[in-house]
């Protein structure tokens, strides 16, 4: 997941072009290919012989289209541009025509990002219904069609909203990093998020070899949390899976990234946090290193802060 390129005052989210092409360059010479977003919709319940890369660029900044669309429409790289519909045309963002201009390529999809971009989850469900809407409408108008791909603003979500969702499109993306398989919930699907900090080419070769620690469930079903600060943990793995002695979690519990307090019970994993999530959004990674390489999922809980 990228947003700016080439914006160097907000570090956060934005990547070096340099950087950027350095990133597919890696890609390619691990012999992986990009998978075209709609290809991935439609082949998503299919079980998968090899890894792909889906590359998704949220919110629609000018520098995007400025930077990294000449280079990626030269290359011919297949990706998501989720756009929030409010700030289109406004400064340091694409303009409608812009939009349409990658939308009319062979190889680029665009996806929802809602309208306002607003931290949605701290809105009455009303308010969250009226924004999705509003936006809906405006793609409806602009695009003609409504896009079929959401990627959640901030990566948060509660229940609630991801059962609205789940019912007016057909996949959509959060903030947490994993790699996608088969199992996933199709509404709660990770992403690595790449920027100044996390984008250095060492750390994305390992995000590139990572292959999917795949999960039966997980509890809570609900990742907002209220009252329930720190929540209860439970991840049901599969008879079969092999190593789960091995898993290995870190958390933001607390005030840093420490390593969580785990047990096994048969092949469910209870997460113990000792202390609570102090930020609006708390996030625990795992990883497992078997015989066939690092093995990664994680997950965010949105945090309602009293």
């Amino acid at each position: 997941m990228y947003h700016r390129f080439n914006e160097f005052k907000y570090p956060s989210t934005n990547i070096s072009m340099n950087i950027f092409k350095e990133h597919i360059q890696l890609i390619l010479d691990s012999n992986l290919s990009f998978y075209h977003p709609k290809k991935f919709e439609n082949e998503f319940n299919t079980p998968k012989k090899e890894k792909k890369v889906l590359l998704t660029i949220d919110d629609g900044f000018q520098s995007f289209y400025d930077n990294a669309w000449p280079y990626l429409k030269e290359k011919k790289i297949p990706f998501i541009l989720f756009v929030s519909t409010e700030p289109v045309g406004n400064k340091g963002y694409m303009t409608w025509e812009q939009i349409k201009e990658i939308d009319n390529s062979e190889f680029a999809v665009i996806g929802h990002h809602s309208h306002s971009h607003d931290y949605l989850i701290d809105k009455s469900y009303e308010e969250f219904l009226y924004d999705i809407e509003t936006s809906s409408l405006i793609f409806k108008k602009e695009l003609g069609y409504l896009p079929t791909l959401f990627s959640y603003p901030f990566g948060e979500y509660s229940k609630l909203m991801r059962d609205y969702i789940s019912q007016n499109f057909k996949i959509a993306f959060g903030q947490h990093s994993g790699v996608i398989d088969i199992n996933k919930n199709k509404f709660e699907l990770p992403r690595f998020p790449i920027n100044e900090k996390y984008g250095d080419l060492e750390r994305f070769e390992f995000i590139i070899d990572l292959l999917p620690l795949e999960y039966k469930n997980v509890i809570p079903k609900d990742k907002y949390i209220t009252n329930n600060n720190p929540p209860k943990l439970e991840i049901t793995f599969f008879e079969d899976q092999k190593n789960l002695e091995n898993i290995n979690c870190f958390s933001d519990e607390g005030k840093n990234w420490k390593k969580t307090k785990i047990k096994f019970q048969n092949n469910k994993l209870l997460v113990d946090f000792s202390d609570k999530f102090l930020f609006r959004r708390g996030r625990i990674n795992c990883s497992l290193n078997d015989k066939e390489g690092w093995r990664w999922f994680g997950l965010q809980f949105s945090v309602r802060l009293n």
